[in-house]
């Protein structure tokens, strides 16, 4: 299975989602997206499992998307309509992930960047290592949050810390994001696994139709109007990478150096 980019282990009521390209930090490339959006729908119909844990092979969660990826680098300067059909993968994958029907665990190890941070937003609970960094790069690009997932994020860490998060675009430590509420709990690295274990152990002790359909009401009661702030998400990076800072930031990320904006 090492060759897979992503593969599931599965034990009794459980699943493990592991994203696999360690060499590249499971950077989520379009491949990468798609794999989880299969994932998904495999356990649409799965009534044996009941609780679903993602989490990255070797030292990190995800770095995040995959900005050396072919297929997303040739639509940054493609057309229009194909850029904005690409940038639907990721919104599309992430509602997927919050409406699976089990219940669903981030066992976070390493780093959780940008579109990993967005995945792990979008899951029911979150285990993070002791060591672990989260954060929302976007804004460092020239290029606003997206992926349906601002909402997701102040959903859990209330308006003026989803703010300074997004705004400030900066690696957050467990330890603060554990008392933001961004984490539900944090562990030594080496305790990741089989303290997501014991809590999806948990939770498929309960009764699975009354246990969904409570996940079910509660992201309903809190998601109410999230889609209709949120449905244009994508098309605002779009006019993002129009501005002469997304290729200031672009550069300045590939050149790793600090990007000097000019709100152009």
């Amino acid at each position: 299975m090492r060759d897979k980019i992503l593969f599931i282990e599965r034990h009794p009521h459980i699943g493990v989602v592991i994203l696999n390209r360690p060499e590249e930090y499971n950077t989520l490339s379009t491949e990468l997206m798609k794999e989880i959006e299969k994932v998904t729908e495999e356990f649409r119909d799965d009534l044996e499992t009941r609780v679903v844990i993602f989490t990255g092979a070797g030292r990190h969660f995800s770095a995040g998307i995959d900005l050396k990826d072919p297929k997303h680098a040739s639509t940054i300067d493609g057309p229009l309509l194909a850029r904005q059909r690409h940038y639907h993968i990721g919104p599309r994958m992430i509602k997927k992930l919050t409406d699976m029907n089990q219940i669903t665990i981030a066992a976070i190890n390493g780093v959780a960047l940008g579109g990993a941070a967005c995945i792990a937003s979008a899951l029911d609970f979150r285990i993070g290592a002791e060591d672990c960094k989260i954060g929302y790069p976007e804004i460092n690009l020239g290029i606003p949050l997206s992926w349906v997932s601002l909402p997701l994020c102040m959903h859990l860490i209330g308006p003026a810390r989803a703010k300074r998060m997004v705004i400030l675009g900066r690696k957050e430590n467990a330890k603060t994001l554990l008392e933001w509420g961004f984490l539900d709990k944090i562990v030594p690295s080496k305790n990741l696994m089989q303290e997501a274990m014991e809590m999806a152990e948990t939770y498929a002790a309960q009764a699975p139709v009354a246990a969904q359909m409570v996940k079910r009401s509660i992201n309903a009661i809190i998601s109410a109007n999230d889609q209709a702030f949120m449905h244009m998400d994508s098309d605002q990076v779009l006019l993002a990478q129009n501005s002469i800072d997304f290729k200031e930031g672009i550069q300045a990320f590939f050149q790793k150096r600090t990007p000097k904006f000019k709100g152009d």
